[in-house]
Protein backbone atom coordinates (compact mmCIF):
# COMPACT_ATOMS: atom_id res chain seq x y z
CA UNK A 1 0.00 0.00 0.00
CA UNK A 2 2.83 2.34 0.77
CA UNK A 3 4.23 1.83 -2.73
CA UNK A 4 0.82 2.40 -4.31
CA UNK A 5 0.28 5.58 -2.30
CA UNK A 6 3.74 6.83 -3.27
CA UNK A 7 2.97 6.22 -6.95
CA UNK A 8 -0.43 7.98 -6.77
CA UNK A 9 1.11 10.94 -4.98
CA UNK A 10 3.83 11.23 -7.59
CA UNK A 11 1.23 11.09 -10.37
CA UNK A 12 -0.88 13.72 -8.64
CA UNK A 13 2.11 15.98 -8.14
CA UNK A 14 3.15 15.51 -11.77
CA UNK A 15 -0.40 16.35 -12.84
CA UNK A 16 -0.36 19.53 -10.76
CA UNK A 17 3.00 20.43 -12.23
CA UNK A 18 1.78 19.82 -15.77
CA UNK A 19 -1.39 21.80 -15.05
CA UNK A 20 0.59 24.73 -13.68
CA UNK A 21 2.91 24.62 -16.63
CA UNK A 22 -0.08 24.57 -18.97
CA UNK A 23 -1.64 27.58 -17.25
CA UNK A 24 1.66 29.45 -17.32
CA UNK A 25 2.07 28.82 -21.03
CA UNK A 26 -1.54 29.85 -21.67
CA UNK A 27 -1.08 33.25 -20.00
CA UNK A 28 2.33 33.72 -21.57
CA UNK A 29 0.94 33.11 -25.07
CA UNK A 30 -2.00 35.38 -24.35
CA UNK A 31 0.28 38.18 -23.13
CA UNK A 32 2.39 37.86 -26.30
CA UNK A 33 -0.73 38.09 -28.45
CA UNK A 34 -1.85 41.19 -26.55
CA UNK A 35 1.39 42.89 -27.58
CA UNK A 36 0.07 42.94 -31.15
CA UNK A 37 -2.97 44.95 -30.06
CA UNK A 38 -1.45 48.48 -30.34
CA UNK A 39 -0.18 47.72 -33.84
CA UNK A 40 -3.56 46.30 -34.86
CA UNK A 41 -5.34 49.36 -33.48
CA UNK A 42 -3.04 51.72 -35.39
CA UNK A 43 -3.44 49.64 -38.55
CA UNK A 44 -7.21 49.72 -38.19
CA UNK A 45 -7.38 53.47 -37.52
CA UNK A 46 -4.92 54.63 -40.17
CA UNK A 47 -5.33 51.95 -42.86
CA UNK A 48 -8.54 49.94 -42.66
CA UNK A 49 -10.90 52.76 -41.64
CA UNK A 50 -9.67 55.26 -44.31
CA UNK A 51 -9.92 52.57 -46.99
CA UNK A 52 -13.45 51.53 -45.99
CA UNK A 53 -14.48 55.20 -45.73
CA UNK A 54 -12.93 55.85 -49.16
CA UNK A 55 -14.92 53.01 -50.70
CA UNK A 56 -18.09 54.46 -49.21
CA UNK A 57 -17.27 57.99 -50.46
CA UNK A 58 -16.57 56.64 -53.95
CA UNK A 59 -20.23 55.65 -54.16
CA UNK A 60 -21.52 59.14 -53.33
CA UNK A 61 -21.66 62.50 -55.08
CA UNK A 62 -20.11 64.35 -52.13
CA UNK A 63 -18.40 67.62 -53.09
CA UNK A 64 -15.94 67.54 -50.20
CA UNK A 65 -17.55 70.36 -48.22
CA UNK A 66 -21.29 69.83 -47.98
CA UNK A 67 -22.63 67.95 -44.93
CA UNK A 68 -24.95 66.02 -47.24
CA UNK A 69 -23.94 63.27 -49.61
CA UNK A 70 -26.17 61.21 -51.88
CA UNK A 71 -25.54 57.57 -52.73
CA UNK A 72 -24.93 57.08 -56.48
CA UNK A 73 -23.72 53.49 -56.53
CA UNK A 74 -21.21 52.64 -59.27
CA UNK A 75 -21.81 55.81 -61.30
CA UNK A 76 -18.42 57.27 -60.39
CA UNK A 77 -16.62 54.13 -61.54
CA UNK A 78 -18.57 54.06 -64.80
CA UNK A 79 -17.64 57.70 -65.31
CA UNK A 80 -13.96 56.82 -65.05
CA UNK A 81 -14.12 54.61 -68.13
CA UNK A 82 -15.51 57.55 -70.14
CA UNK A 83 -13.07 60.13 -68.75
CA UNK A 84 -10.33 60.88 -71.30
CA UNK A 85 -8.35 62.84 -68.71
CA UNK A 86 -8.21 59.81 -66.43
CA UNK A 87 -7.02 57.69 -69.35
CA UNK A 88 -4.15 60.12 -70.00
CA UNK A 89 -3.28 60.23 -66.29
CA UNK A 90 -3.31 56.42 -66.06
CA UNK A 91 -1.03 56.13 -69.09
CA UNK A 92 1.35 58.69 -67.61
CA UNK A 93 1.29 56.83 -64.29
CA UNK A 94 2.44 53.65 -66.04
CA UNK A 95 5.24 55.61 -67.73
CA UNK A 96 6.32 57.21 -64.45
CA UNK A 97 6.20 53.92 -62.56
CA UNK A 98 7.65 51.47 -65.10
CA UNK A 99 10.15 53.95 -66.61
CA UNK A 100 11.52 55.01 -63.21
CA UNK A 101 11.74 51.40 -62.04
CA UNK A 102 13.73 50.24 -65.06
CA UNK A 103 16.18 53.15 -64.87
CA UNK A 104 16.65 52.75 -61.13
CA UNK A 105 17.42 49.04 -61.45
CA UNK A 106 20.03 49.55 -64.16
CA UNK A 107 21.87 52.42 -62.47
CA UNK A 108 21.28 51.12 -58.93
CA UNK A 109 22.77 47.72 -59.76
CA UNK A 110 25.65 49.27 -61.68
CA UNK A 111 26.52 51.59 -58.81
CA UNK A 112 26.20 48.74 -56.30
CA UNK A 113 28.63 46.55 -58.27
CA UNK A 114 31.05 49.48 -58.64
CA UNK A 115 30.91 50.55 -54.99
CA UNK A 116 31.11 46.99 -53.70
CA UNK A 117 34.73 46.93 -54.80
CA UNK A 118 37.55 47.90 -52.49
CA UNK A 119 38.14 51.44 -53.68
CA UNK A 120 39.27 54.40 -51.64
CA UNK A 121 36.44 56.56 -50.33
CA UNK A 122 33.66 54.16 -51.30
CA UNK A 123 31.70 55.00 -48.13
CA UNK A 124 31.68 58.65 -49.18
CA UNK A 125 30.52 57.76 -52.68
CA UNK A 126 27.74 55.58 -51.29
CA UNK A 127 26.58 58.44 -49.08
CA UNK A 128 26.60 60.86 -52.03
CA UNK A 129 24.48 58.51 -54.16
CA UNK A 130 22.02 57.93 -51.31
CA UNK A 131 21.83 61.58 -50.22
CA UNK A 132 19.03 62.61 -52.67
CA UNK A 133 16.73 60.04 -51.05
CA UNK A 134 16.78 62.14 -47.90
CA UNK A 135 15.67 65.27 -49.76
CA UNK A 136 11.97 66.09 -49.96
CA UNK A 137 10.46 65.61 -53.42
CA UNK A 138 9.08 69.15 -53.21
CA UNK A 139 12.61 70.49 -52.71
CA UNK A 140 13.94 68.24 -55.45
CA UNK A 141 11.22 69.39 -57.84
CA UNK A 142 11.92 73.04 -57.05
CA UNK A 143 15.65 72.57 -57.66
CA UNK A 144 15.08 70.98 -61.05
CA UNK A 145 12.45 73.57 -61.96
CA UNK A 146 15.25 76.15 -61.82
CA UNK A 147 17.22 73.92 -64.20
CA UNK A 148 14.52 73.16 -66.77
CA UNK A 149 12.35 76.28 -66.86
CA UNK A 150 12.16 78.10 -70.18
CA UNK A 151 13.18 81.59 -69.09
CA UNK A 152 16.49 81.83 -67.22
CA UNK A 153 16.64 78.08 -66.74
CA UNK A 154 20.15 76.78 -66.11
CA UNK A 155 20.00 74.22 -68.92
CA UNK A 156 18.73 76.70 -71.52
CA UNK A 157 21.40 79.20 -70.43
CA UNK A 158 24.07 76.56 -71.03
CA UNK A 159 22.60 75.71 -74.45
CA UNK A 160 22.60 79.42 -75.33
CA UNK A 161 26.38 79.46 -74.93
CA UNK A 162 26.57 77.08 -77.90
CA UNK A 163 24.03 78.99 -79.95
CA UNK A 164 21.20 76.50 -79.32
CA UNK A 165 17.75 78.13 -78.99
CA UNK A 166 15.88 77.57 -75.68
CA UNK A 167 13.79 74.44 -75.36
CA UNK A 168 10.34 74.26 -73.70
CA UNK A 169 11.28 71.38 -71.43
CA UNK A 170 8.22 71.69 -69.18
CA UNK A 171 5.67 73.10 -71.64
CA UNK A 172 5.94 70.14 -74.01
CA UNK A 173 4.25 67.04 -72.59
CA UNK A 174 6.78 64.61 -74.08
CA UNK A 175 9.79 66.47 -72.71
CA UNK A 176 8.12 67.09 -69.35
CA UNK A 177 7.22 63.43 -68.78
CA UNK A 178 10.78 62.38 -69.65
CA UNK A 179 12.21 65.01 -67.30
CA UNK A 180 10.05 63.81 -64.40
CA UNK A 181 10.95 60.16 -64.98
CA UNK A 182 14.62 61.16 -64.95
CA UNK A 183 14.29 63.23 -61.76
CA UNK A 184 12.42 60.50 -59.91
CA UNK A 185 14.99 57.93 -61.04
CA UNK A 186 17.97 60.05 -59.99
CA UNK A 187 16.48 60.75 -56.60
CA UNK A 188 15.70 57.16 -55.64
CA UNK A 189 18.37 55.11 -57.38
CA UNK A 190 20.17 55.22 -54.03
CA UNK A 191 17.48 52.95 -52.61
CA UNK A 192 18.16 50.36 -55.31
CA UNK A 193 21.91 50.73 -54.83
CA UNK A 194 21.56 50.07 -51.09
CA UNK A 195 19.37 46.98 -51.63
CA UNK A 196 21.75 45.54 -54.23
CA UNK A 197 24.78 46.31 -52.06
CA UNK A 198 23.18 44.34 -49.25
CA UNK A 199 22.52 41.47 -51.66
CA UNK A 200 26.06 41.48 -53.02
CA UNK A 201 27.59 41.49 -49.56
CA UNK A 202 25.41 38.56 -48.48
CA UNK A 203 26.86 36.29 -51.19
CA UNK A 204 29.25 33.87 -49.42
CA UNK A 205 32.92 34.16 -50.28
CA UNK A 206 33.02 30.37 -50.74
CA UNK A 207 30.63 30.67 -53.67
CA UNK A 208 32.79 33.33 -55.32
CA UNK A 209 35.94 31.26 -54.80
CA UNK A 210 34.27 28.13 -56.18
CA UNK A 211 33.10 30.07 -59.24
CA UNK A 212 36.63 31.38 -59.79
CA UNK A 213 38.04 27.83 -59.59
CA UNK A 214 35.49 26.72 -62.20
CA UNK A 215 36.70 29.48 -64.51
CA UNK A 216 33.69 31.79 -64.07
CA UNK A 217 35.09 35.30 -64.05
CA UNK A 218 33.91 38.75 -65.10
CA UNK A 219 30.58 38.90 -66.90
CA UNK A 220 30.26 35.11 -66.90
CA UNK A 221 30.36 34.96 -63.09
CA UNK A 222 28.07 37.97 -62.83
CA UNK A 223 25.47 36.41 -65.13
CA UNK A 224 25.61 32.84 -63.83
CA UNK A 225 26.35 33.36 -60.12
CA UNK A 226 25.65 36.92 -59.00
CA UNK A 227 22.37 37.63 -60.78
CA UNK A 228 20.59 34.42 -59.64
CA UNK A 229 21.67 35.03 -56.04
CA UNK A 230 20.38 38.61 -56.25
CA UNK A 231 16.80 37.59 -57.08
CA UNK A 232 15.49 38.53 -53.59
CA UNK A 233 17.17 41.93 -53.94
CA UNK A 234 15.69 42.37 -57.42
CA UNK A 235 12.23 41.60 -56.06
CA UNK A 236 12.48 44.05 -53.15
CA UNK A 237 13.96 46.86 -55.24
CA UNK A 238 11.54 46.51 -58.15
CA UNK A 239 8.45 46.40 -55.92
CA UNK A 240 9.50 49.41 -53.82
CA UNK A 241 10.50 51.50 -56.83
CA UNK A 242 7.39 50.59 -58.79
CA UNK A 243 5.03 51.49 -55.95
CA UNK A 244 6.81 54.83 -55.50
CA UNK A 245 6.68 55.59 -59.22
CA UNK A 246 3.00 54.74 -59.56
CA UNK A 247 2.19 57.10 -56.68
CA UNK A 248 4.27 59.98 -58.08
CA UNK A 249 2.75 63.30 -57.01
CA UNK A 250 5.11 65.94 -55.61
CA UNK A 251 7.47 66.29 -58.58
CA UNK A 252 4.60 66.49 -61.07
CA UNK A 253 2.78 69.06 -58.95
CA UNK A 254 5.86 71.26 -58.53
CA UNK A 255 7.16 71.12 -62.11
CA UNK A 256 4.00 71.24 -64.25
CA UNK A 257 0.95 70.99 -61.99
CA UNK A 258 -0.27 68.32 -64.42
CA UNK A 259 -0.17 70.72 -67.35
CA UNK A 260 -0.20 71.87 -69.99
CA UNK A 261 -3.86 71.04 -69.64
CA UNK A 262 -4.05 67.51 -68.25
CA UNK A 263 -1.22 66.10 -70.38
CA UNK A 264 1.34 65.34 -67.64
CA UNK A 265 -0.99 64.41 -64.79
CA UNK A 266 -0.40 61.25 -62.82
CA UNK A 267 -3.44 59.64 -61.24
CA UNK A 268 -2.35 61.11 -57.89
CA UNK A 269 -2.27 64.69 -59.19
CA UNK A 270 -5.53 64.16 -61.06
CA UNK A 271 -7.17 63.04 -57.81
CA UNK A 272 -6.06 66.28 -56.14
CA UNK A 273 -7.39 68.39 -59.04
CA UNK A 274 -10.67 66.51 -59.05
CA UNK A 275 -11.13 67.01 -55.33
CA UNK A 276 -10.01 70.62 -54.88
CA UNK A 277 -10.62 72.25 -58.26
CA UNK A 278 -13.69 70.33 -59.44
CA UNK A 279 -15.00 69.87 -55.87
CA UNK A 280 -15.95 66.29 -56.66
CA UNK A 281 -14.74 64.30 -53.66
CA UNK A 282 -16.82 61.23 -54.48
CA UNK A 283 -15.32 60.96 -57.96
CA UNK A 284 -11.83 61.61 -56.57
CA UNK A 285 -12.34 58.75 -54.10
CA UNK A 286 -13.31 56.43 -56.97
CA UNK A 287 -10.11 57.41 -58.80
CA UNK A 288 -8.16 56.65 -55.64
CA UNK A 289 -9.71 53.18 -55.41
CA UNK A 290 -8.72 52.48 -59.01
CA UNK A 291 -5.14 53.61 -58.29
CA UNK A 292 -5.04 51.33 -55.25
CA UNK A 293 -6.20 48.37 -57.35
CA UNK A 294 -3.62 49.14 -60.06
CA UNK A 295 -0.77 49.26 -57.53
CA UNK A 296 -2.00 46.10 -55.82
CA UNK A 297 -2.25 44.26 -59.16
CA UNK A 298 1.26 45.29 -60.21
CA UNK A 299 2.65 44.26 -56.82
CA UNK A 300 0.98 40.84 -56.89
CA UNK A 301 2.07 40.14 -60.48
CA UNK A 302 5.65 41.22 -59.81
CA UNK A 303 5.95 39.20 -56.59
CA UNK A 304 4.43 36.14 -58.27
CA UNK A 305 6.87 36.43 -61.17
CA UNK A 306 9.89 36.70 -58.89
CA UNK A 307 8.65 33.79 -56.74
CA UNK A 308 8.37 31.67 -59.88
CA UNK A 309 11.90 32.61 -60.94
CA UNK A 310 13.21 31.73 -57.49
CA UNK A 311 11.47 28.34 -57.47
CA UNK A 312 12.77 27.55 -60.96
CA UNK A 313 16.27 28.45 -59.78
CA UNK A 314 15.97 26.16 -56.73
CA UNK A 315 14.74 23.28 -58.90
Amino acid sequence: MKGVWHTMSATTLDGVTVSRRGKGRFWRDRSINLMYLPALVLFGVFMVYPFVNGVFLSMTNWNGYSPTRDFVGADNFLRIFKDANFGVALRNTFVYGIGSTLIQQVFGLGLAVLLDRKIRGRSVYRAIVYLPVLVSQVVMGTMYYLVFRYHQGALNDILALFGVPPVSWLSDAGFAIGVMVMINSLQFMGVSMLIYLSGLQSIPEEVKEAAALDGAVGLSRFRRITVPLLLPAFASSCVLNLIGGLKLYDIVQVLTGGGPGYSTNSVSTLIARTYFEDQSAGYAAAQGIILFLVIAAFTVVLNTWFDRLRKNQEN
